[in-house]
């Protein structure tokens, strides 16, 4: 009886199936079969309305509305435009018809050919049905379910802190940066703040404002420091938060001090001693910038600008921004050196010649290829509009 079942089922599976199939053909068959009527139509649509209007024009002409000779210069127009019309012949459609013949033929026997010899070559018939609720209750690496199935038990259990503590940083890494934020909200009110918890929820707020470190994501990360003063991750924002703000010394002597607290092994430590640079001050350990690259400053630079007061070391830093663009205008293929003159740009708070340098950059660097997705991802760092860029 159950073998029996499953054929009927099997049959009735497959008689489904054609009959989709049949309707799909017709509904991709209407338009051609209808092609040569609907030319008729619109042939006959068009000799009535200019009938209508001969008509319409005796009656203006009896009327008193048009003067003889404007009705029969009228009418000439409109009688060659009927003449026009009704002379097309539906003898130029057999060409059409044949053509039409030949897709009908390829809608009706090829495409399923084709469907059919795909699903034996890359389908598995022999797989049993697995409905949703299967697949949740085994959902593998298949990170759709996982979401799906932890946001089903947080509909059933809202207040179940742990499953917000783990769906948040899911959220996060498949950029569904608002539904990570308020998880990672959920689950601070429910189990408590943590430095996990609070990094990664200014890290959804920065997200939200295209790198911006924004002064609730400050806020949340000073709390972060609170409960781990060495936290790295929040040191390096509230560093960067302050070199956005136009801060530049602040924000060289905070990632100063996150450098000499890193292990010289960190794996943040070089874009840490990059910010250094940026920010007019000398990297700690190796200098992550060639030293031959176009407007890196001297140890005489360095030196010499800790004795300048804090406008004349401005003023400094400006001029070696505007010699390092002026040497990548002479010589582009330098991917360090867009790095630094678009970063710098953004420190002295010029976004639009930020911009600029993104744009040229770009060109020299397009997006495709992994300097050009850098220079993409650091504008969004450093807040700096994209739109255009790679145009």
């Amino acid at each position: 009886m159950k073998a029996r079942f499953t054929y009927l089922g099997d049959m009735l599976f497959w008689i489904l199936v054609a009959a989709l199939t049949a309707a799909l053909a017709v509904i991709l068959l209407y338009p051609l079969l209808r092609g040569a009527k609907a030319a008729d139509n619109i042939r006959a649509g068009e000799a009535a309305v200019y009938r209508d209007q001969l008509r319409e024009l005796d009656r203006d002409l009896d009327g008193g509305l048009i003067t003889p000779e404007e009705a029969d210069y009228a009418r000439a127009e409109i009688g060659r435009r009927l003449i026009a019309v009704s002379a097309e012949e539906p003898a130029e459609t057999p060409k059409p018809a044949r053509h039409h013949r030949f897709t009908e033929a390829f809608v009706l026997l090829v495409l399923p050919v084709l469907g059919l010899c795909l699903y034996l070559t890359t389908g598995r018939p022999d797989l049993p049905s697995q409905p949703l609720e299967a697949r949740l209750e085994n959902p593998g690496n298949d990170v759709a379910v996982l979401i799906t199935k932890a946001e089903r038990h947080l509909a059933e259990k809202p207040d179940d802190g742990k499953g917000w503590d783990v769906l948040a940083p899911i959220y996060f890494r498949t950029m569904r940066v608002n539904d990570a934020q308020v998880a990672y909200r959920n689950a601070i009110r429910l189990l408590g703040p943590s430095p996990v918890r609070l990094d990664g929820l200014a890290e959804t707020l920065m997200a939200v404002s295209d790198g911006v470190v924004t002064e609730e994501a400050r806020q949340v990360l000073e709390q972060s420091l609170t409960l781990q003063p060495d936290n790295p991750r929040a040191r390096f924002y509230i560093a960067l938060s302050m070199e956005q703000a136009g801060r530049p010394d602040e924000a060289r002597q905070a990632f100063e001090a996150l450098a000499k607290q890193s292990p010289s092994d960190a794996p943040w430590l070089p874009l840490v001693n990059q910010h250094i640079a940026m920010n007019g001050g000398a990297p700690a350990g190796a200098n992550p910038v060639a030293p031959g690259a176009p407007g890196n400053p001297t140890q005489q630079d360095v030196a010499a600008a800790e004795n300048m007061s804090a406008g004349d070391r401005q003023q400094m830093i400006r001029g070696m921004v505007e010699s390092l663009d002026a040497k990548l205008s002479e010589d582009p293929n330098n991917f360090e050196g867009w790095v630094r003159l678009v970063r710098s740009y953004a420190v002295l708070n010029d976004k639009d010649r930020a911009a600029g340098a993104l744009k040229r950059g770009l060109a020299a660097f397009p997006p495709p290829g992994e300097e050009g997705r850098q220079l993409l991802a650091l504008a969004r760092e450093l807040g700096i509009a994209t739109e255009g860029a790679t145009q």
